[in-house]
């Protein structure tokens, strides 16, 4: 096991609540509903807000051209950050993750205040503003995750309702080439997490410090025999578990997608067979080896489709 019991059991505590959350905004802002098998258009479904409406399909002939266009903005995105971090314009890549999570949190919050609170855009977009200057000028690692939590089922909402599941399971499979490619071949993953963490002092993901069993043993005995002065001055390794961002958003766009074409049942089927091939991943990897979860991830979330299609 990479990490001990506890940090593990945090890590997918996290990811399945982010998952849940998921389910509930793209379920708020999706234009139909499944009840019984039967799909349903919803007429007065509520509208994502500044401006991320996204195309209305109206015949499956129109989800390849949007597949395509999906791929060529996912690799765009990825070209764009290495070369704002090969000339170091840390500004603007701060810029770039203020803005996406102020847009993603405001539609999550949004579908979650909306039913309850009048000028609930009004108080979303505040609320997301301050979280997100607090995440990514802050540096604090609680507030960094208790955004994660909200972040990714905003991002869903937007790509749910342009994909259907044969575009997703291609996605997905693409998603978990590149990510085998980029771990264990080139090695971009691990450069551009450790920009993010060590240049940008940000991360797209979840990030938990956690001291090892020989540390925390250490630092005990410099308690009891040194002083606070000493102390201070010593130099303590602190482990790092960390989760990327497209390893959560990926499982909460599917689950979304059956959502809509067979139900909740279908979509908490991927959610727990994403869960198991995360949790695989995590009782089975190695310490100080990089892995890359996506594959691992999609095997649970195609486990997850075909037991949907068999059961309901």
């Amino acid at each position: 096991m990479k990490h001990n019991p506890k940090i593990t059991a945090i890590l997918l505590a996290m990811f399945i609540v982010t998952q849940l959350i998921g389910i509930y905004v793209v379920s708020y802002y999706s234009p139909v509903k499944v009840v019984n098998q039967q799909v349903t258009e919803v007429t007065n479904a509520p509208s994502l807000p500044l401006g991320l409406e996204t195309p209305r399909v109206e015949k499956e002939s129109q989800y390849p051209g949007l597949f395509l266009g999906i791929v060529v903005a996912f690799i765009f995105a990825i070209l764009l950050f290495l070369l704002l971090t090969r000339f170091k314009v840390e500004f603007v890549l701060k810029l770039w993750f203020f803005i996406v999570v102020v847009i993603a949190l405001s539609v999550s919050f949004l579908s979650i205040l909306s039913p309850f609170i009048t000028k609930a855009l009004m108080i979303s977009v505040i609320l997301a503003f301050i979280l997100a200057m607090a995440k990514i000028y802050g540096r604090n690692f609680i507030v960094h995750n208790a955004t994660e939590l909200f972040i990714y089922p905003g991002i869903a909402a937007v790509f749910v309702p342009i994909l259907n599941v044969w575009t997703i399971v291609a996605l997905l499979i693409l998603i978990s080439v590149y990510d085998a490619w980029a771990v264990w071949h080139s090695g971009i993953m691990q450069k551009m997490a450790k920009y993010q963490i060590n240049q940008l002092k940000i991360f797209s993901g979840f990030f938990v410090p956690y001291f090892a069993k020989g540390v925390r043993r250490k630092i005990a005995n410099w308690k009891k025999t040194l002083s606070k002065t000493q102390l201070r001055k010593k130099k303590i390794k602190v482990s790092i578990a960390i989760l990327g961002g497209g390893d959560v958003v990926f499982p909460i766009i599917t689950a979304g997608v059956m959502l809509k074409t067979l139900g909740l049942t279908s979509a908490l089927f991927v959610i727990a067979g994403a869960t198991l091939g995360l949790a695989y991943l995590f009782f089975f990897s190695k310490k100080k080896k990089f892995y890359p979860a996506m594959p691992f991830i999609t095997a649970g979330i195609l486990l997850g489709i075909a037991v949907s299609y068999l059961v309901l």
